[in-house]
């Protein structure tokens, strides 16, 4: 493992996107934390009816926005940069996107609210989680998915398109496209449709 406090933005980033460990608390990573933080305070201080100051600060902060996107107050995530949400997708209140890792969002996703997708995962040797090591592996959520209200969805997940995961349900490895999964761990119990 490296964690030289002379390692750059980019290498980190690379060994986080690899889902190599990093040290949550590399110095490279703060400047990002920082910009990200002032921008989801800039974002999360909007009235609800300021959809188009929203769209600017989104654009700024996340990695890729497509058209007609809507996220609504209050949005959280850990650096913006590895997010990117497809066309048409509506993110409901209180979401926590922890992008670690990179975070891919299909179009014409619908996402209830309090949901939350952790990319970021903490080492079981305690020694290691003492010295505040992470690693990261990426989320993809399909085209057309929906998650009700407070889906957990952890690291290295994949949804595939039009798959409806139930409320509440915590999804722990890949749900195929077309299905509706529901529990904790979630479950396929049928086809969507």
């Amino acid at each position: 493992m490296t964690g030289d406090p002379g390692d750059t933005i980019g290498a980190v980033r690379a060994r986080m996107a690899a889902g190599e460990p990093y040290l949550a608390g590399e110095p490279a990573l703060r400047p990002y934390r920082k910009r990200c933080e002032d921008l989801l305070d800039r974002f999360n201080a909007t009235a609800l009816s300021a959809q188009p100051e929203r769209d600017l600060i989104l654009r700024e902060l996340l990695g890729g926005v497509g058209s007609g996107v809507r996220v609504v107050p209050r949005f959280l995530c850990e650096f913006g940069f590895f997010i990117e949400i497809g066309d048409r997708s509506r993110i409901n209140f209180d979401a926590v996107l922890l992008d670690c890792a990179p975070i891919t969002i299909g179009a014409d996703v619908r996402m209830g609210p309090r949901c939350q997708l952790y990319t970021a995962n903490h080492p079981e040797s305690a020694e290691l989680r003492r010295g505040a090591w992470e690693s990261a592996k990426p989320i993809t959520i399909g085209d057309g998915a929906w998650l009700g209200g407070g889906v957990i969805v952890l690291p290295g997940v994949t949804i595939g398109p039009d798959t409806v995961v139930g409320a509440g349900s915590v999804v722990t490895k890949d749900l195929p496209a077309g299905v509706v999964a529901v529990g904790n761990p979630a479950r396929v119990v049928r086809s969507a449709g």
